[in-house]
Protein backbone atom coordinates (compact mmCIF):
# COMPACT_ATOMS: atom_id res chain seq x y z
CA UNK A 1 0.00 0.00 0.00
CA UNK A 2 1.48 3.67 -0.94
CA UNK A 3 1.63 6.01 2.17
CA UNK A 4 2.21 9.81 1.50
CA UNK A 5 3.44 12.47 3.80
CA UNK A 6 0.96 15.21 5.44
CA UNK A 7 2.82 17.24 2.86
CA UNK A 8 1.93 15.06 -0.19
CA UNK A 9 -1.61 14.49 1.11
CA UNK A 10 -2.41 18.38 1.32
CA UNK A 11 -0.98 18.44 -2.41
CA UNK A 12 -3.15 15.89 -3.42
CA UNK A 13 -6.06 17.49 -2.19
CA UNK A 14 -5.46 20.86 -3.30
CA UNK A 15 -4.72 19.53 -6.79
CA UNK A 16 -8.42 17.64 -6.73
CA UNK A 17 -9.87 20.56 -5.93
CA UNK A 18 -8.41 22.50 -8.02
CA UNK A 19 -9.70 20.14 -10.75
CA UNK A 20 -12.97 20.20 -9.16
CA UNK A 21 -13.44 23.74 -9.34
CA UNK A 22 -11.57 24.23 -12.73
CA UNK A 23 -14.42 21.20 -14.04
CA UNK A 24 -16.99 23.58 -12.90
CA UNK A 25 -16.26 26.02 -14.50
CA UNK A 26 -14.33 25.28 -17.68
CA UNK A 27 -15.16 23.22 -20.38
CA UNK A 28 -12.73 20.72 -21.97
CA UNK A 29 -10.74 23.75 -23.81
CA UNK A 30 -10.77 25.77 -20.77
CA UNK A 31 -13.51 28.05 -21.78
CA UNK A 32 -15.60 29.66 -19.45
CA UNK A 33 -18.71 27.18 -18.93
CA UNK A 34 -21.68 29.23 -18.19
CA UNK A 35 -24.81 27.44 -15.82
CA UNK A 36 -27.35 25.38 -17.69
CA UNK A 37 -30.92 23.65 -17.07
CA UNK A 38 -28.86 20.80 -15.65
CA UNK A 39 -28.38 22.52 -12.61
CA UNK A 40 -31.52 21.17 -11.12
CA UNK A 41 -31.10 17.75 -12.28
CA UNK A 42 -28.42 16.98 -9.31
CA UNK A 43 -26.66 13.64 -9.14
CA UNK A 44 -28.93 10.93 -6.62
CA UNK A 45 -27.63 11.01 -3.34
CA UNK A 46 -29.11 8.41 -1.19
CA UNK A 47 -31.67 5.33 -2.52
CA UNK A 48 -30.71 5.36 -6.32
CA UNK A 49 -33.11 3.19 -8.26
CA UNK A 50 -35.74 3.07 -6.16
CA UNK A 51 -38.78 5.73 -5.71
CA UNK A 52 -37.08 7.44 -2.66
CA UNK A 53 -34.59 8.51 -4.66
CA UNK A 54 -32.83 11.67 -2.95
CA UNK A 55 -30.71 14.55 -4.70
CA UNK A 56 -29.78 17.54 -3.63
CA UNK A 57 -33.03 19.56 -4.08
CA UNK A 58 -35.21 16.92 -2.48
CA UNK A 59 -32.82 16.90 0.58
CA UNK A 60 -33.38 20.95 0.92
CA UNK A 61 -37.32 20.55 0.71
CA UNK A 62 -36.66 17.68 3.51
CA UNK A 63 -34.51 20.13 5.40
CA UNK A 64 -36.55 23.23 5.45
CA UNK A 65 -40.13 21.26 6.58
CA UNK A 66 -38.05 19.78 9.59
CA UNK A 67 -36.76 23.49 10.51
CA UNK A 68 -40.30 24.55 10.10
CA UNK A 69 -41.66 21.96 12.17
CA UNK A 70 -38.77 22.48 14.76
CA UNK A 71 -39.64 25.97 14.86
CA UNK A 72 -43.09 26.37 15.34
CA UNK A 73 -43.19 23.20 17.79
CA UNK A 74 -40.94 26.07 19.78
CA UNK A 75 -42.92 28.68 19.05
CA UNK A 76 -45.92 26.80 20.40
CA UNK A 77 -44.48 25.23 23.28
CA UNK A 78 -42.89 28.49 24.39
CA UNK A 79 -46.61 30.25 23.93
CA UNK A 80 -48.22 27.66 25.52
CA UNK A 81 -45.56 27.63 28.63
CA UNK A 82 -45.92 31.55 28.64
CA UNK A 83 -49.95 30.69 28.65
CA UNK A 84 -49.65 28.55 31.64
CA UNK A 85 -47.54 30.59 34.25
CA UNK A 86 -49.64 33.73 32.79
CA UNK A 87 -46.05 35.50 32.12
CA UNK A 88 -46.99 37.75 28.84
CA UNK A 89 -43.47 39.20 28.56
CA UNK A 90 -42.46 37.02 25.46
CA UNK A 91 -38.90 36.57 24.78
CA UNK A 92 -37.35 37.34 21.75
CA UNK A 93 -37.55 34.29 19.88
CA UNK A 94 -41.14 34.39 20.63
CA UNK A 95 -41.96 37.78 19.99
CA UNK A 96 -40.25 36.92 16.23
CA UNK A 97 -42.63 34.01 15.67
CA UNK A 98 -45.73 36.22 17.05
CA UNK A 99 -44.46 39.03 14.62
CA UNK A 100 -44.31 36.63 11.46
CA UNK A 101 -47.78 34.93 12.19
CA UNK A 102 -49.31 38.08 12.65
CA UNK A 103 -48.01 39.17 9.46
CA UNK A 104 -49.90 36.43 8.02
CA UNK A 105 -52.90 36.81 10.08
CA UNK A 106 -53.36 40.40 9.79
CA UNK A 107 -51.89 41.64 6.41
CA UNK A 108 -53.06 38.71 4.44
CA UNK A 109 -55.81 36.52 5.67
CA UNK A 110 -58.06 39.04 7.68
CA UNK A 111 -57.34 41.91 4.96
CA UNK A 112 -58.56 39.79 2.50
CA UNK A 113 -61.39 37.75 4.13
CA UNK A 114 -62.17 39.10 7.04
CA UNK A 115 -61.47 38.01 10.93
CA UNK A 116 -64.16 34.88 10.74
CA UNK A 117 -62.85 33.67 6.90
CA UNK A 118 -59.33 34.97 7.95
CA UNK A 119 -58.93 32.39 10.94
CA UNK A 120 -61.20 29.49 9.06
CA UNK A 121 -58.05 29.63 6.26
CA UNK A 122 -55.08 31.00 8.36
CA UNK A 123 -53.54 27.27 8.48
CA UNK A 124 -53.39 26.56 5.12
CA UNK A 125 -51.97 30.03 4.56
CA UNK A 126 -49.60 30.44 7.21
CA UNK A 127 -48.39 26.78 5.54
CA UNK A 128 -48.46 28.65 2.12
CA UNK A 129 -46.47 31.07 2.96
CA UNK A 130 -43.99 29.55 5.49
CA UNK A 131 -43.33 27.06 3.36
CA UNK A 132 -42.78 28.68 -0.23
CA UNK A 133 -40.56 31.14 1.85
CA UNK A 134 -38.59 28.68 3.41
CA UNK A 135 -38.09 26.89 -0.10
CA UNK A 136 -36.94 30.05 -1.76
CA UNK A 137 -34.64 31.42 0.87
CA UNK A 138 -32.50 27.68 0.22
CA UNK A 139 -31.43 29.73 -2.81
CA UNK A 140 -28.74 31.83 -1.30
CA UNK A 141 -27.40 29.46 1.80
CA UNK A 142 -24.39 28.32 1.37
CA UNK A 143 -24.30 24.68 0.73
CA UNK A 144 -27.69 24.50 -0.50
CA UNK A 145 -27.55 27.07 -2.91
CA UNK A 146 -30.27 26.22 -4.89
CA UNK A 147 -34.24 26.71 -4.35
CA UNK A 148 -36.33 23.93 -4.87
CA UNK A 149 -39.25 25.93 -5.83
CA UNK A 150 -36.89 25.87 -9.26
CA UNK A 151 -38.60 22.90 -10.10
CA UNK A 152 -41.98 22.70 -10.95
CA UNK A 153 -42.87 20.02 -8.65
CA UNK A 154 -43.67 21.41 -5.68
CA UNK A 155 -45.44 24.57 -6.96
CA UNK A 156 -47.72 22.65 -9.11
CA UNK A 157 -49.09 20.86 -5.68
CA UNK A 158 -49.00 24.15 -3.88
CA UNK A 159 -51.52 25.28 -6.83
CA UNK A 160 -53.61 22.25 -6.62
CA UNK A 161 -54.03 22.94 -3.04
CA UNK A 162 -54.67 26.44 -3.69
CA UNK A 163 -57.42 25.62 -6.60
CA UNK A 164 -59.40 23.07 -4.19
CA UNK A 165 -59.42 25.15 -1.84
CA UNK A 166 -61.16 28.31 -3.58
CA UNK A 167 -63.44 25.28 -5.29
CA UNK A 168 -64.26 23.75 -1.78
CA UNK A 169 -65.06 27.23 -0.53
CA UNK A 170 -67.73 28.44 -3.18
CA UNK A 171 -69.01 25.37 -3.35
CA UNK A 172 -69.52 25.33 0.58
CA UNK A 173 -70.59 28.77 0.83
CA UNK A 174 -72.83 28.44 -2.37
CA UNK A 175 -73.51 24.82 -3.05
CA UNK A 176 -73.13 23.26 -6.37
CA UNK A 177 -74.24 27.08 -8.30
CA UNK A 178 -71.15 28.01 -7.13
CA UNK A 179 -69.71 26.88 -10.90
CA UNK A 180 -72.69 28.64 -12.63
CA UNK A 181 -72.25 31.75 -10.89
CA UNK A 182 -68.52 31.93 -10.85
CA UNK A 183 -68.83 31.19 -14.94
CA UNK A 184 -71.69 33.22 -15.93
CA UNK A 185 -71.48 36.76 -13.75
CA UNK A 186 -75.21 37.96 -13.23
CA UNK A 187 -75.59 41.42 -15.18
CA UNK A 188 -74.13 40.23 -18.48
CA UNK A 189 -76.52 40.05 -21.48
CA UNK A 190 -77.57 36.56 -22.50
CA UNK A 191 -76.12 37.35 -25.83
CA UNK A 192 -72.67 37.72 -24.64
CA UNK A 193 -72.58 34.71 -22.55
CA UNK A 194 -71.72 32.52 -25.55
CA UNK A 195 -68.31 34.22 -25.49
CA UNK A 196 -68.01 34.91 -21.75
CA UNK A 197 -68.31 31.62 -20.46
CA UNK A 198 -65.58 29.74 -22.18
CA UNK A 199 -63.25 32.67 -21.20
CA UNK A 200 -64.61 32.82 -17.60
CA UNK A 201 -63.47 29.01 -17.31
CA UNK A 202 -60.28 29.40 -18.78
CA UNK A 203 -59.91 32.23 -16.56
CA UNK A 204 -60.75 30.56 -12.80
CA UNK A 205 -60.52 26.74 -13.31
CA UNK A 206 -57.29 26.52 -15.36
CA UNK A 207 -55.37 29.72 -15.59
CA UNK A 208 -55.48 30.56 -12.05
CA UNK A 209 -53.05 27.36 -10.93
CA UNK A 210 -50.99 27.23 -14.24
CA UNK A 211 -50.15 30.85 -13.61
CA UNK A 212 -49.54 30.24 -9.55
CA UNK A 213 -47.04 27.68 -10.24
CA UNK A 214 -45.39 28.81 -13.19
CA UNK A 215 -44.73 32.29 -12.19
CA UNK A 216 -43.36 31.23 -8.74
CA UNK A 217 -41.00 28.19 -10.75
CA UNK A 218 -40.06 30.91 -13.39
CA UNK A 219 -38.87 33.77 -10.89
CA UNK A 220 -36.67 31.38 -8.80
CA UNK A 221 -35.35 29.84 -11.60
CA UNK A 222 -34.25 32.88 -13.35
CA UNK A 223 -32.85 34.01 -9.57
CA UNK A 224 -30.10 30.50 -9.59
CA UNK A 225 -29.44 30.58 -13.13
CA UNK A 226 -28.01 34.70 -12.39
CA UNK A 227 -26.66 34.10 -9.25
CA UNK A 228 -25.11 30.97 -10.36
CA UNK A 229 -23.58 33.03 -13.65
CA UNK A 230 -22.28 35.74 -11.64
CA UNK A 231 -20.25 33.60 -9.31
CA UNK A 232 -19.01 31.48 -11.81
CA UNK A 233 -17.98 33.92 -14.02
CA UNK A 234 -15.93 35.31 -11.10
CA UNK A 235 -14.20 32.15 -9.74
CA UNK A 236 -13.59 32.07 -13.69
CA UNK A 237 -12.46 35.63 -13.98
CA UNK A 238 -10.55 35.79 -10.68
CA UNK A 239 -8.19 31.56 -10.85
CA UNK A 240 -8.18 31.28 -14.54
CA UNK A 241 -8.48 34.47 -17.15
CA UNK A 242 -5.26 35.63 -18.23
CA UNK A 243 -3.63 39.13 -17.85
CA UNK A 244 -6.34 42.06 -17.37
CA UNK A 245 -8.72 40.15 -17.75
CA UNK A 246 -9.11 39.15 -14.18
CA UNK A 247 -10.34 42.31 -13.05
CA UNK A 248 -13.55 41.56 -14.91
CA UNK A 249 -14.13 39.49 -11.41
CA UNK A 250 -14.55 42.36 -9.28
CA UNK A 251 -17.40 43.15 -11.68
CA UNK A 252 -18.94 39.80 -11.69
CA UNK A 253 -18.77 39.60 -7.66
CA UNK A 254 -20.79 43.13 -7.13
CA UNK A 255 -23.22 41.74 -9.58
CA UNK A 256 -23.28 38.35 -7.77
CA UNK A 257 -23.58 40.17 -4.25
CA UNK A 258 -26.04 42.75 -5.62
CA UNK A 259 -28.20 39.92 -7.07
CA UNK A 260 -28.15 37.81 -3.58
CA UNK A 261 -29.46 40.66 -2.02
CA UNK A 262 -32.67 40.95 -4.71
CA UNK A 263 -32.93 37.32 -4.34
CA UNK A 264 -33.80 37.80 -0.60
CA UNK A 265 -36.16 40.41 -1.89
CA UNK A 266 -38.05 38.15 -4.26
CA UNK A 267 -38.03 34.95 -1.53
CA UNK A 268 -40.10 37.35 0.26
CA UNK A 269 -42.33 38.93 -2.53
CA UNK A 270 -43.00 35.28 -4.20
CA UNK A 271 -43.83 33.90 -0.65
CA UNK A 272 -46.54 37.08 -0.50
CA UNK A 273 -47.64 37.14 -4.02
CA UNK A 274 -48.42 33.42 -3.88
CA UNK A 275 -49.89 33.12 -0.43
CA UNK A 276 -52.03 36.57 -1.03
CA UNK A 277 -53.43 35.40 -4.52
CA UNK A 278 -54.81 32.44 -3.14
CA UNK A 279 -56.45 34.08 -0.40
CA UNK A 280 -57.88 36.47 -3.19
CA UNK A 281 -59.25 33.20 -4.97
CA UNK A 282 -61.11 32.35 -2.01
CA UNK A 283 -61.99 35.35 -1.59
CA UNK A 284 -63.97 35.91 -4.75
CA UNK A 285 -65.41 31.89 -3.82
CA UNK A 286 -66.90 33.14 -1.18
CA UNK A 287 -68.33 36.59 -2.44
CA UNK A 288 -71.88 36.73 -3.43
CA UNK A 289 -71.54 38.10 -6.88
CA UNK A 290 -68.49 36.30 -9.06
Amino acid sequence: MTSFTPKQETTLLDNALSLIIKASVTDDSGNYKGPSIMEFYPEILFFEGTPFAINRIILVRLLVVLLLIVLFSLWIRQFDKATKNQVFVPTKFQLMGEISLNFVRTSIAHGQLGKVDGDRFLPLLTTVFFTVLGLNITGIIPGLNISSNALIGYPIVLAVAAYATFIYAGVKKHGIGYFKSAVAPAGVPPALYVMVVPIEILSTFILRPVTLALRLTMNMLAGHLLLVLCFSATQFFVFYADGLFGFFGVGTFIFGFAFTLFEILVSFLQAYVFTLLTTVYIQLALADEH
